[in-house]
């Protein structure tokens, strides 16, 4: 290898994707009313943590971002080696993971002074930074060294987009992202947000009268946005995401596929689906599903 990836656990591969690609994960902790924090991925599994929530409502847990010591494990190693490390964190704006990987960096170079450590801040969040780090592990496989890689990978952030939606409002409320009022209202109302993820940043794309018809609603989302930018998914990585349901989240990618199809698209590589994992999760609570794309750096 011309180079060794490490990433959070925000990129929702899960411990034994990583694992598969050749990826160190350090991991995001989160905690509920017992203040006992949880290592994502290894202290917990995703499904568990979901399961947790679910059986736990009106309680809301919280995360707490890799420290730098939890960097500087994953980085030693290679380091002592000498083998060059490319670190790719969750959007800096939702977290301070990126600053405990500089900071574990700069620490690791007065013990290796020739270390070689390119930490990025993919601007990312879940399957994008998932889809982001696959992208990585391709380049890497292809013999790319670091800086070429880094270099090749620099301008696929801003060509991310995330569709997805959630059931319970609650969670967005206790989490800042809507008010009390709007968060009543849309209970009443039986509302579900569509919300996407675009130029670093979540953003509203609407409401939807109940599930099903948000589930609709996220597909004709992700549909009017390649129609639009003229997408051609050949040179794109697409991803599917879920918090609990399985079974639902199936059927959902059933549709997203067969619908391209009916739009004249080939059907693209269909990958085992994300499980969107506890940075976005404490937010969501345990119904998130949508799908998301990011283009390829390698044709």
């Amino acid at each position: 290898m011309k180079f060794h990836i490490v990433s959070d656990s925000s990129c929702d591969l899960g411990r034994k994707e990583l694992k598969r690609l050749g990826v160190s994960m350090v991991s995001f902790y989160v905690a509920f009313e017992d203040e006992v924090y949880y290592r994502e991925e290894r202290d917990i599994s995703t499904h568990d943590f979901y399961q947790m929530m679910a059986d736990r409502p009106g309680v809301f847990p919280k995360t707490s971002m890799p420290t730098m010591e939890d960097y500087l494990e994953a980085f030693r190693p290679q380091a002592a080696q000498g083998v060059p490390i490319l670190c790719i964190c969750l959007n800096a704006a939702f977290s301070g993971s990126y600053q405990s990987a500089l900071n574990a960096a700069a620490e690791l170079k007065e013990e290796y002074p020739k270390a070689q450590i390119r930490v990025l801040d993919s601007t990312l969040a879940t399957v994008l930074q998932g889809l982001f780090v696959e992208e990585a592990a391709s380049l890497r496989d292809a013999g790319l060294p670091l800086d070429q890689a880094a270099e090749a990978l620099a301008p696929l952030p801003a060509t991310g987009r995330i569709f997805f939606t959630t059931s319970d409002l609650e969670y967005l409320r206790h989490g800042g992202r809507i008010g009390r009022a709007a968060a009543a209202t849309g209970t009443l109302l039986k509302v579900k947000p569509l919300i996407g993820y675009k130029d670093a940043g979540l953003v509203s794309d609407g409401i939807a009268q109940g599930r099903k018809k948000s589930l609709i609603k996220v597909r004709e989302l992700f549909y009017r946005h390649i129609q639009r930018e003229n997408i051609s998914l050949d040179g794109y990585r697409l991803a599917t995401g879920f918090g609990l349901d399985r079974e639902e989240h199936q059927a959902f990618a059933q549709s997203v596929y067969d619908g391209l199809l009916d739009l004249g698209h080939d059907r693209p590589e269909v990958k085992k689906p994300y499980q969107i994992g506890v940075t976005i999760g404490v937010h969501t609570g345990p119904t998130p599903i949508g799908v998301g794309l990011l283009r390829r750096a390698l044709p």
